[in-house]
């Protein structure tokens, strides 16, 4: 449900354009010729979460002022999507069109439809309160992985987790059983699967490490590898496979795991990634206060191209 507009040529009298170029970008082709990174908006607190819909609109959210926020790759303009929202966090849209979200405030998992109606989908795991759901990914099946680390929060009443263990979990597609998927982290933050559903990337922020991960018809994960000594908050994937990270600026890595190109942000941090807009070939970034594109000549994953 959208409570206000903002329309952003009449909040910028100034039109901020950073430019991104550095060497390992510009070499890699990646990146579309001439583009710059283009700041859309700067008015929020802590951007989080982007997820694209299959018209590349993208939500994102603002955990400190408790809204998810929509962004119109046609319009290119940016609505409150939801507010309150439950503290989320990370989101995704799953293959029928519902908005994911990791609803932070009471450690839950959440499924929103587009006519605003909320289902808790999970709550707790073997009775105890889950860590803080952060990020997710849905497989071909219609499966939830989630990580779940730790992270204080103010609006909580409790100090300690119930869960020692920050693991991943997986939700299978009935969106009722859910299982351990993988442990052994120190802070598991970003996640994201490839397009044939086969290999699943986790971030261990605080290992400074991502893994890969082979995933099985079950949904069990195998084969857990070291893909690069780097951690992240969130992450995407391109059609060729490229990995993006994100921390200190959008770190991009092949899929051997080869550092192939950095693009810069002007911001002290840089939450999260994803592919929107038309034919998913906007990169879309989150990175404190404030939201970012940037034309890429890579395109997403998420939805088959024509």
């Amino acid at each position: 449900m959208v409570h206000f507009k903002i329309t952003l040529k009449s909040i910028f009298t100034i039109s901020m354009a950073v430019n991104f170029c550095s060497c390992t970008s510009q070499s890699t082709g990646i990146i579309a010729e001439g583009a710059e990174l283009s700041q859309i908006a700067n008015t929020f607190s802590f951007t989080e979460g982007p997820a694209a819909n299959e018209e590349g609109d993208v939500f994102f959210t603002d955990q400190p002022n408790d809204q998810i926020l929509k962004w119109s790759a046609s319009k290119n303009t940016i609505e409150v999507f939801k507010k309150p929202s439950g503290r989320a966090n990370g989101l995704y849209v799953d293959h029928k069109g519902n908005l994911l979200a990791a609803a932070d405030e009471h450690n839950e998992l959440w499924q929103i439809g587009m006519n605003d109606n909320i289902d808790t989908l999970i709550t707790q795991f073997e009775g105890k309160k889950l860590n803080g759901p952060n990020d997710l990914w849905v497989d071909l099946k219609g499966g939830i992985y989630f990580t779940d680390p730790y992270y204080q929060r103010p609006y909580w009443d409790r100090t300690t987790p119930d869960i020692k263990e920050k693991r991943v979990y997986y939700v299978a597609p009935n969106r009722k059983d859910i299982t351990i998927a993988a442990e052994g982290f120190v802070q598991p933050n970003g996640i994201i699967g490839t397009a044939d559903g086969k290999t699943l990337y986790i971030a261990d922020i605080g290992a400074k490490k991502t893994y890969s991960f082979t995933i099985n018809d079950n949904g069990d994960l195998t084969n857990k590898t070291l893909f690069t000594e780097m951690g992240s908050d969130g992450m995407t994937i391109d059609h060729k496979g490229n990995v993006y990270l994100t921390g200190d600026g959008v770190t991009v890595f092949n899929k051997d795991g080869k550092q192939i190109a950095h693009i810069p942000v002007n911001e002290e941090w840089t939450a999260n990634v994803t592919f929107g807009g038309k034919n998913q070939e906007t990169l879309f970034i989150t990175a404190k206060g404030a939201v970012y594109t940037l034309q890429m000549n890579v395109h997403g994953v998420r939805y088959p191209m024509d």
